[in-house]
């Protein structure tokens, strides 16, 4: 029949056990069969007499302990009542009532706040953790290029050092791109790979026929426009350099000037005039090789008025203004050669000394010193530009006097040290073209095909093997002119 009255809020179930042993007047303690819930849980009879909870005896897990031994011959008994429960148990529950390893995972209720977790937590493996990345690790440094997470992109490196934190956001097996995430700067990756060089835009600098800085996007083809000027009037055959924040173009030569040392910088994020980032250790003309690591730009090679080649290295920091150092030689002194970038090292290929060079050189860029041969290009050819991927150095066009205007484009590995394939050819046979790089394509614009200056932007995808393709033209027609990318 249905119940009328008051609701039930807690029934306890009966589920008694019963011990006995025999006193001795002596042993104080008896060990039960069952544990119960708390000492009220307990009936004690010596010989028929209850005994009182707490007063006359007590209890600890199954164990009681009597104030005073049982007298010789008593016979104790001692009824345990264990508790469960019909209804809503109490709340909150007694520590006493939760058994070992009852709680289990269905039992906790989500989004446990963070006042309740206090005091020293335990080592958690990364892997385990969940909406902060795909992987998480913690070190006393930095993590390198070559630094490969098992996690792949999106894993978070912490330097508990210096407190800067790092995502990786291109998992390239011995080239990822770390970026800082913290307060820092520092990223570690692909000098066209990572975060701002070879994501936005492409920018020609300089050349003989203007002092334009003109900008074209990587995410549409279109025409350039007008960036900003240069600080010095129709200057050419420098070398071309990118940070995450500006442009740089070193050396070369002006109508009134033969041998140039000035290095001088531009922001991409505006549109000014140049201004003055520090000097060179030579100054030089028909550099037209610069590399870029992230934190530093190189000019690799050169010449000067008189005509003596040059194999100087040169290195100047992105951070301030200061004058470059001398940090190695190339293989052999040469003009007019072409630069690309990798995220370790620098290469310089190609070239113009008492022959058309073919030969590719290779510099680390975490170590100050010497070139070595890397490999050749396909056929030696000097005037022409560098570009570079992620994976792959390129050069485009060029000349050799006997066949003045070059249109290959080839490609070499930064990983091996093997000749160059040709890959494609250029709309137009060119040299003294400035060169530019994004994450997925290359570009060419301006340049001279031996009978008058050009505007043409050329395109080529790293992807695949086919000729380039002609997609905008910058605002003024030049040669000599150099390439940088944000």
């Amino acid at each position: 029949m249905a119940y009328i009255g008051k609701k039930v809020e807690e029934t306890e179930l009966a589920n008694r056990t019963v011990d006995t042993m025999t006193g001795d007047g002596s042993d104080t303690t008896m060990s039960l069969s069952a544990t119960p819930i708390s000492v009220n849980n307990v009936l004690v009879f010596f010989n028929g007499v209850m005994q009182r909870p707490t007063t006359d005896f007590t209890l600890s897990g199954s164990t009681i302990t009597f104030a005073a031994a049982p007298f010789t011959g008593a016979v104790v008994v001692a009824i345990t009542g264990e508790g469960g429960h019909i209804g809503r148990p109490s709340s909150p529950l007694p520590t006493e009532k939760f058994m070992n390893s009852a709680v289990t995972n269905a039992k906790l209720m989500s989004g446990i706040a963070s006042s309740k977790l206090t005091g020293a937590m335990p080592a958690l493996d990364g892997s385990a953790l969940t909406g902060g990345g795909t992987g998480y690790t913690e070190s006393t440094s930095d993590p390198v290029i070559t630094t490969n997470p098992s996690t792949g992109v999106g894993t978070l490196w912490v330097n508990k050092s210096s407190g800067e934190a790092f995502c990786c956001t291109d998992a390239t097996a011995g080239d990822n791109v770390w970026i800082n995430i913290g307060g820092g700067s520092g990223d570690y990756g692909g000098a066209f790979g990572g975060r701002g060089p070879g994501t936005v835009a492409g920018f020609t600098v300089g050349g003989y026929g203007g002092t334009v800085i003109d900008r074209f996007p990587f995410s549409s083809d279109g025409d350039a426009t007008d960036h900003g000027d240069l600080s010095i009037a129709n200057i050419g055959v420098v070398a071309g350099q990118s940070s995450t924040t500006h442009g740089f173009y070193s050396g070369g030569q002006t109508p009134a000037v033969n041998n140039l040392a000035t290095i001088e910088k531009f922001a991409f994020s505006a549109n000014v005039t140049a201004t003055v980032h520090g000097d060179l250790t030579v100054a030089r003309r028909y550099i037209y090789s610069g590399q870029s690591s992230t934190s530093h730009g190189y000019a690799s090679g050169g010449a000067l008025a008189s005509g003596p080649f040059q194999n100087i290295i040169d290195k100047f920091a992105f951070s301030a203004d200061a004058t470059a150092t001398d940090v190695g030689n190339l293989t052999v002194s040469r003009e007019l050669l072409a630069g690309q970038s990798s995220g370790t090292h620098g290469y310089a290929s190609g070239g113009h000394a008492s022959a058309y060079m073919n030969q590719i050189d290779k510099f680390s860029f975490s170590s100050d010193g010497d070139s070595v041969d890397h490999g050749d290009l396909i056929i030696g050819r000097y005037g022409l530009t560098g570009q570079s991927s992620t994976t792959h150095g390129y050069t485009c066009g060029g000349t050799r006097d006997v066949t003045p205007n070059r249109n290959e484009i080839d490609r070499f590995s930064f990983a091996s040290n093997v000749t160059a394939t040709d890959v494609g050819n250029l709309t137009i046979g060119k040299r003294y073209a400035a060169g530019q790089s994004s994450t997925t394509h290359g570009y060419n614009s301006g340049g001279h095909d031996g009978s008058a200056t050009l505007n043409i932007i050329d395109k080529f995808a790293y992807s695949s093997s086919v000729d380039a393709t002609d997609i905008g033209d910058i605002t003024v027609a030049r040669s000599s002119c150099v390439g940088s990318q944000y």
